[in-house]
């Protein structure tokens, strides 16, 4: 198990809809916020704006968050019960997970491609190369291409994570590659990362929240 360290939390990332066929598969991607001159659909919250039912979690928030209340914390507290439950579930699968960390970051990448999330991509691709990902790895994935030169765990995790989202099941032969690197308990960590972080992004595609202002989107108009 490991310690949160809070310099290594960013933004907890996060996916939406738009235009990607990955492998045959998936047809996804994320907008990178409201077009110019639309009031956003949820105003961003203070500290200060904050009921007593969300204050005790803003506070928590505040503690370890790069980008304040931003991001998706801002949809989420509005329903404080949830955000709460989903902020435990965050914490262990990006903190005490049994997943290594750079298999786990590698894995969020795989479902940011997937779904060409912004904020996604823009949180996770930094945490991923130092957590031990190489740079082509990662340029082949973002230019949707199957990864040359993967380590044997990471195309374990690759073809799990590609077969599991893009055909809703996984071959016996996949999982059992997964299982081999993994083990059972990061087998299920590992789905339960991929699906935690679709509910994430469905929040920030509906908010449509993008990256932090003055920082460019990973995914630029008219790119696949």
């Amino acid at each position: 198990m490991r310690r949160r360290t809070v310099g290594g939390l960013a933004l907890l990332c996060v996916m939406a809809f738009g235009g990607l066929a990955f492998g045959g598969g998936l047809a996804l991607g994320q907008a990178s916020g409201p077009a110019p001159g639309r009031q956003p659909r949820f105003l961003q919250l203070t500290l200060d704006a904050l009921n007593e039912r969300q204050r005790p979690l803003g506070e928590k928030i505040l503690k370890i968050s790069s980008v304040g209340l931003a991001g998706p914390y801002n949809p989420m507290i509005r329903s404080p019960e949830m955000a709460q439950r989903m902020y435990d579930l965050l914490d262990y699968l990006r903190w005490h997970t049994s997943v290594p960390t750079r298999l786990n970051e590698f894995a969020i990448l795989i479902q940011g491609r997937l779904w060409r999330s912004q904020v996604e991509w823009f949180a996770h691709y930094p945490l991923a190369l130092k957590a031990g990902l190489s740079e082509e790895v990662a340029a082949d994935l973002k230019a949707g291409r199957r990864p040359r030169g993967m380590k044997p765990d990471e195309e374990a995790v690759y073809d799990f994570c590609m077969e599991l989202s893009t055909k809703h099941a996984v071959s016996d032969e996949t999982f059992a590659r997964a299982k081999a690197v993994l083990g059972e308990q990061g087998v299920v960590d590992l789905t339960a990362l991929s699906g935690t972080y679709v509910t994430v992004a469905m929040l920030l595609s509906m908010a449509e929240e993008g990256v932090p202002p003055g920082k460019e989107p990973p995914f630029k108009p008219g790119e696949p």
